[in-house]
Parts: structure tokens; C-alpha cells; sequence
């Protein structure tokens, strides 16, 4: 018997991505297979290799998951069939399925086609890949491919290009805002209800001219500001089941909930209940959770009626390969507090007030990170989980460093719109200088290696120069666009 291909998974995902197949794509039993979109690749989450792709199969178009395996064996081998992040593959792809079997099945039970992809490579490119001199490594030890060079006496034309990406990324976060809040003011006219009723935005939409009058109604940029926040919390594992917790329980619907007794108590039941956090509780037995649980139940069986929508799913969250200090259970406490300021002390009003009223750049910038660290308290002090204690007590559901990532990602771009919407030009100006002195102890993989490759040590310090390291990375380097690239330019020429 033949042994099977075996390559490394990223590879694969390369040739999934680039779609240059030498035939048209068929499943196992022949069905034929045009991607109409090879989805987002997961690099962040556990389960399928690509999301929201965009498959037709014989004569029906399907949109779903994508999972990509070297063998067809590997999707029972590594638990697939039993876990339900994989409910939502349309396809299964491996590289070899030498017994030509036609499906794979979800926990569900669902059928899943399959296809064989090495009948649609290449053998020269499949022989390039399997030597690694032939093709790129992840072992490389440059993290780009002008790190040799980049380090060279460049820091001017580094600094300047690097500083205008930074400034175009905050431009960036400021148009996803204000497209966000046109989309609101839109649904709040037609009196539509997210995310249970899906919608295409009309041309009626896309061509009309939005003016500051249409903006006036506070519970919009409540929303807004909400959604934001939430989705941010998120951090990278949750961003988008945070932000969709924001637009079920949303703000209309928290503004129902009476204002008699603990408020806290009431957003952490009907947070927890909407986001399906709260199906196993029949499996905890320790006193503490279950008097928990039951102030939980209470509140939410008081309320339950105000919510005419379905329920998230567990599965849904992700818990895995996370800091417990990022586990969704602590965001969304964490989470909880700062609805409560913004509802009932009216925390847009406060933001506002502060950036008017401080004229010192470094007073602003702590005034307003202290709006954003939450201590811990209750149940949440010394639990990460329900039903389980943890070994050491949790100080902050918020930190520090998680409230400078919202200042920066969600605090100034929010504000600079809202100046910018109502015509305060002055305070929009004023946003941007914060921006440009604001100094942040951010650290990741590619703010590092970014940092090491063009060797801009001490000009990482402002968050300009890192959240421009990261766009010149996602967007030219990872992109290949070296000799779009202003330091590409002058390196390789």
C-alpha cells in the first residue's frame, strides 16, 4: 500500500487560498464544486480551518466552513465528528483519501461531501512543496523578507511611513464606526430588529446623504458605543460572538429591565442567559454556584418575556487556548459594569465632558483609562468558570492594558466621529493629538516581530508607530507588496 502524502497544513491552506487547480473540483461521488468564496482562515480559534466561505455543490450554493486535512482519517482522528465547532463545514477537504470514501458526518449526524484535493494539484507543485527548499518555511528567520535590510540607517523614511499607516489604521476604525452608525439610524427608521431579521442594505441606503440631524437620537450611539466595547472585549477568540451578544441583548431591550434592586444582578442574568452560557447548570453542585445560578434564574424568568429572540449557542464561545483572565465568563461581567454606566450615569456624556474640560494630554489619557479598568467583585471575584473556584483571586475583570486597547481601538476613533458628525472640529483635532502621543504597553507576535525586523525599538513606544507596525504587516508584508511598500522601495532598489 502507497504511503500517503503528508505536508504541512499551512501549505495546504496556500493552495486552498490560491484556487489554481489543473481541474474543475469534484466531490468524492462526483458532484460538482466552484468556490464561490474559499472563506477567512482561522488562525485565531479552534475549529474549522476557513470560515464563511461560499460554496456551490451540484446545484445548491452553500455558506458555511471549510475544514482542510492532510488525510481523510484525520477528521475522526482529531475528534471532528464529535465536536461542535464543526456543525457548520460544507465541505471536507483532504489532501488524501486513498479508499475513496464520499462523506464525512458532523456530531449532528449531517452529512458532509467530501473532496480528494491532490487530484486537483499539480505533481510538480505537490513534489516543490514537499521540499522545503522550494518552497517558503515557517521556520524562516526572518519575520519579512527585507529584515536584512530594513535594520539599515532608514529610521526617518521608517518613522514617517510608519506613522501615516498608524494614522490611516485609526482612520480605518473610525470609518467602520460611522458605517456602523448609519446602518443603525437605517434599521431604527424601518423598524427592523437584529440580528434575528436579516437585511440587505437598499441602494436607497448607499446613496443617501447622512446629515448631523438624523444622528440626535441618544440610544443610537448608546448601541454604537456598546457594540464597540462588547466586540473588544472580545478580544481576538470572542470579538464576534461579543459583538453579537451587544445586538441581541441590546439596548432597547436593557432598558426595559425595572431599575428596582441590584441593576448589576439583572444584566449579568439576561447576559448570560442570551449568550447559552447557562445550559449546564444542572452539573454543578458546589453551594456558592448554585445560589448563584438561582439569582441568575430568578432575574431572567422575571424578564424572559421582554426577549422575543432566540438564545446563542454554547459552542459558540470560545474558551480554548485562552488566558482565563480572557475567558467570555469574565468579559462579560466585565462587560456588564460598563453598560451600567453607560445607561444609568450616562457614560458618553462623561467621556465628553473629560476630553472638553482636559487640556493636558497625559491627565486626559489617565482620566480616561480609569473609566475603563473594572475591579472584581462577587461570585466573579474567585471563579473564571461556573463551578469551578479559582486558585488564586481575580483583582480586575478589566485591567490596565485591556482599558488602553479599548481607549485606543474603541474610545478615541468613537469620539473623533461624534466630534466630527455634530461639527466640533476642535475636539476632532484634539482626538488625533491624543492619538499621537498616546504611549501603550501593547505586545503581540507581530508588533514584535515587526518591532525586531525594522528595528524600531524606541520608536514603538506611541501606539501610532505599533498600530502602524501592524497594518504595514497585515497589508504589505504578509501581502507580499514589498515594492508597494515606501521602505520596500528604497531597500530592494
Amino acid at each position: 500500500m502507497a504511503r500517503e502524502t503528508k505536508i504541512k497544513e499551512g501549505f495546504l491552506y496556500d493552495i486552498w487560498k490560491s484556487q489554481n487547480f489543473i481541474h474543475p473540483l469534484t466531490t468524492i461521488d462526483g458532484e460538482e464544486v466552484a468556490v464561490l468564496n474559499c472563506g477567512i482562515l482561522n488562525n485565531e480559534t479552534a475549529g474549522p480551518d476557513f470560515k464563511n466561505a461560499k460554496i456551490r455543490i451540484g446545484n445548491l450554493t452553500f455558506i458555511g466552513d471549510v475544514e482542510i486535512d492532510n488525510s481523510y482519517s484525520d477528521w475522526k482522528a482529531h475528534g471532528h465528528n464529535l465536536d461542535s465547532k464543526y456543525n457548520k463545514v460544507i465541505l471536507h477537504v483532504a489532501l488524501n483519501n486513498p479508499n475513496g470514501y464520499t462523506h464525512v458526518f458532523t456530531r449532528e449526524g449531517r452529512k458532509i461531501p467530501s473532496l480528494k484535493l491532490s487530484s486537483f494539484i499539480d505533481n510538480n507543485v505537490l513534489e516543490k512543496i514537499k521540499s522545503s527548499n522550494d518552497y517558503p518555511s515557517n521556520s524562516d528567520n526572518n519575520f519579512i523578507k527585507c529584515q536584512s535590510l530594513a535594520g539599515l540607517n532608514l529610521l526617518e523614511a521608517k518613522e514617517k511611513f510608519v506613522s501615516e499607516l498608524g494614522f490611516q489604521r485609526f482612520q480605518k476604525k473610525c470609518l467602520k464606526i460611522y458605517n456602523r452608525l448609519k446602518e443603525l439610524e437605517y434599521i431604527r427608521e424601518l423598524n427592523l430588529n437584529e440580528p434575528f431579521i436579516t437585511y440587505d442594505l437598499s441602494k436607497q441606503f448607499h446613496e443617501r446623504n447622512f446629515e448631523h440631524k438624523d444622528f440626535y437620537d441618544k440610544n443610537i450611539w448608546k448601541q454604537l458605543f456598546y457594540e464597540f466595547i462588547f466586540e473588544a472585549l472580545g478580544y481576538s477568540q470572542n470579538k464576534s460572538q461579543m459583538l453579537n451578544l451587544a445586538k441581541h441583548a441590546n439596548i432597547n431591550f436593557l432598558m426595559k429591565l425595572d431599575k428596582d434592586g441590584i441593576i448589576l444582578d439583572k444584566y449579568e442574568a439576561v447576559l448570560f442567559h442570551i449568550a447559552g452560557l447557562l445550559k449546564d447548570e444542572i452539573k454543578y453542585h458546589d453551594e456558592e454556584t448554585l445560589k448563584y445560578i438561582e439569582k441568575l434564574k430568578i432575574n431572567w424568568n422575571a424578564y424572559r418575556t421582554l426577549y422575543d429572540s432566540k438564545l446563542m449557542e454554547d459552542a459558540e464561545w470560545n474558551f480554548f487556548k485562552q488566558r482565563p483572565q480572557n475567558f467570555p465568563t469574565i468579559r462579560i461581567v466585565g462587560g456588564a459594569r460598563i453598560l451600567y454606566q453607560l445607561i444609568f450615569n450616562d457614560l458618553v456624556a462623561q467621556i465628553e465632558k473629560k476630553i472638553t474640560e482636559i487640556h493636558n494630554p497625559k491627565v486626559l489619557i489617565n482620566s480616561l483609562r480609569t473609566m475603563f479598568v473594572v475591579k472584581a467583585d462577587g461570585y466573579w471575584k474567585n471563579h473564571f468558570v461556573f463551578g469551578e473556584k479559582s486558585k488564586t483571586e481575580i483583582n480586575y475583570f478589566i485591567g490596565a492594558a485591556r482599558a488602553d486597547e479599548i481607549l485606543v481601538n474603541v474610545i478615541l476613533p468613537f469620539f473623533s466621529v461624534y466630534f466630527t458628525v455634530f461639527g466640533k472640529k476642535e475636539l476632532s483635532k484634539k482626538i488625533l493629538k491624543i492619538y499621537s502621543v498616546f504611549e501603550q504597553r501593547e505586545e503581540n507576535q507581530i508588533i514584535n516581530g515587526m518591532i525586531k525586523a525594522l528595528n524600531m525599538n524606541d520608536e514603538a513606544k506611541r501606539t501610532v508607530i505599533t498600530q502602524g507596525l501592524i497594518e504595514l504587516f497585515r497589508n504589505w508584508c504578509s501581502k507580499n507588496k514589498c515594492l508597494e511598500c515606501e521602505i520596500g522601495k528604497i531597500v530592494f532598489n
